[in-house]
């Protein structure tokens, strides 16, 4: 026992309820705490609502119905500022979400860490609900990244669920650039990401969605995705919203309005105080302009508040390309230092 421990009064007994015996069908007196907690109830890992894109397919799996064990995935983070930079002072995770330790391996911002998402399962099954919370205080930075590639495997009924919140503090810096999403055949996903962005905070997010198993040729063969985007103040102010609605019809998405039968969209955005909306999009501008195999529109967000791209192309690498160029340029531009290598190996 440590000298610290050791000196700390004692914690006094906590009574215990009797315990009904269970040939009475009496329960204890008082509440019983809900298994999990918080975290593991539906009203925490259930969305307020699911577009009626994908829930036309609500239904009870014949396997492990929602809300079963390892059907439920949580990461709930916060990080703050300490005299050591950014380090993670809040840490809860249920399988198949989980991180390891942040890393410090860029030399240029040794306080800065880099954060690795990580599944344990093979990829995501009907009635999966994944719930991740991100939490960045007053003055924080950090790069957010997953280890590989998000599958969403096929199904037979049901659908998934990943719900997302980026919360990003006064004066903070933070980078959110997880690997793409890829449909598999039948699949049904609902994505909900919510990006809360203080007025002096910076995010950079992106997004990538990819049609299917390309190299396989199972092409926009998943029964449907839903994907939006909300960017807000902390007050609960709308910045912008971005939708994204596929369901496609014998291997094709419909036309010049819905990715003009292009597989891949790619989304990047970046809130800041730090540029101007103007500055922003003529850098993307500049940077994308020789972009090869991609389709490509630079916008500014509404209110000045910063920019956003959309992609979209027939393979995945000049896409992902594309997207780390736009993101290496607004590093370089909004905090005068070089990206580093990103490592995933």
């Amino acid at each position: 026992m440590s000298a610290d421990l050791a000196a700390q009064p004692a914690t006094p007994a906590v009574p215990t309820r009797p315990r009904a015996r269970r040939d009475e069908g009496v329960p204890p007196d008082g509440p019983v705490p809900a298994y999990g907690g918080h975290h593991l109830q539906p009203a925490y890992y259930e969305p307020r609502r699911v577009p009626r894109e994908v829930a036309r397919f609500a239904g009870v799996p014949t396997m492990l119905p929602t809300g079963s064990p390892g059907k439920v995935g949580i990461l709930d983070l916060e990080f703050a500022l300490t005299g050591h930079g950014t380090e993670l002072v809040e840490h809860y995770q249920k399988s198949p979400l989980q991180i390891m330790r942040p890393l410090y391996y860029d030399p240029r911002r040794p306080d800065m860490p880099y954060l690795y998402l990580m599944s344990t399962g093979a990829g995501v099954l009907q009635g999966d609900r994944l719930r991740t919370d991100l939490r960045f205080g007053p003055g924080t930075s950090a790069y957010v990244t997953t280890t590989a590639y998000t599958r969403v495997l096929r199904m037979e009924a049901d659908y998934a669920v990943a719900l997302t919140t980026v919360e990003v503090g006064e004066d903070a810096y933070v980078e959110y650039l997880p690997e793409p999403v890829v449909m598999f055949l039948d699949a049904r996903l609902y994505q909900s990401t919510r990006l809360i962005v203080a007025e002096s905070g910076t995010l950079i997010a992106g997004e990538t969605l990819l049609a299917g198993r390309l190299a396989r040729g199972e092409r926009h063969r998943y029964a449907a995705l839903a994907s939006d985007v909300e960017i807000r103040r902390p007050d609960g102010t709308v910045l912008a919203l971005d939708r994204v609605r596929l369901t496609p019809q014998d291997g094709g998405t419909g036309g010049l309005a819905v990715l003009a039968d292009h597989d891949v969209l790619g989304m990047l955005y970046v809130v800041t105080p730090l540029a101007t909306a103007r500055e922003l999009a003529d850098l993307l501008h500049a940077e994308l302009a020789d972009a090869p195999d991609v389709l490509l529109g630079v916008s500014a967000l509404p209110g000045d508040v910063g920019a956003w791209v959309r992609i979209v192309g027939d393979a995945t690498a000049p896409v992902t390309h594309a997207t780390a160029r736009a993101w290496r340029a607004l590093r370089l531009h909004l905090t005068g230092a070089p990206a580093p290598l990103v490592r995933k190996t």
